[in-house]
């Protein structure tokens, strides 16, 4: 969602609630906590961590490598992270390099990566990761 998003006309209904960094909340049954992410968007951008019946999902969007990832992933089930390159620094994009850094620090077991160059894309699979490509089905 980037600003005056929710207010473009739709064929279809869409229902925005905008999140603040810091912020918890349910949202439907889900509970929702949001993190400032390290990624200037013209609005805030977020590490989310979500909750639904004892499972938890956290997701760091775009950003910059944060210590509020950490926050999120603690315990998590799934970790979904973007790995937009294995070592290459891109302004306000996670590296695989830097979650490799914190990866004893991040709690999750599981860690899906997504938004990836075509240099990660292209190589052997990281130890430790799954990619994500178009369509996957995960189950937690």
């Amino acid at each position: 969602m980037f600003p005056g998003a929710s207010q473009v006309r739709r064929r279809f209904v869409v229902d925005v609630i905008e999140l603040e960094p810091g912020s918890a909340t349910s949202i439907a049954g889900l509970d929702v906590t949001a993190w400032k992410a390290n990624h200037p968007s013209g609005a805030p951008a977020l590490v989310l961590r979500l909750a639904l019946d004892c499972r938890v999902i956290a997701y760091t969007g775009d950003t910059a490598w944060t210590e509020s990832i950490i926050e999120a992933a603690a315990g998590a089930d799934l970790l979904i992270a973007e790995a937009y390159y294995r070592d290459k620094k891109v302004p306000y994009h996670l590296r695989l390099a830097d979650l490799d850094a914190h990866r004893a620090d991040l709690g999750s077991d599981r860690i899906v990566l997504t938004h990836m160059s075509e240099e990660v894309l292209a190589s052997d699979g990281p130890l430790g990761y799954q990619r994500a490509s178009d369509g996957m089905t995960l189950r937690i």
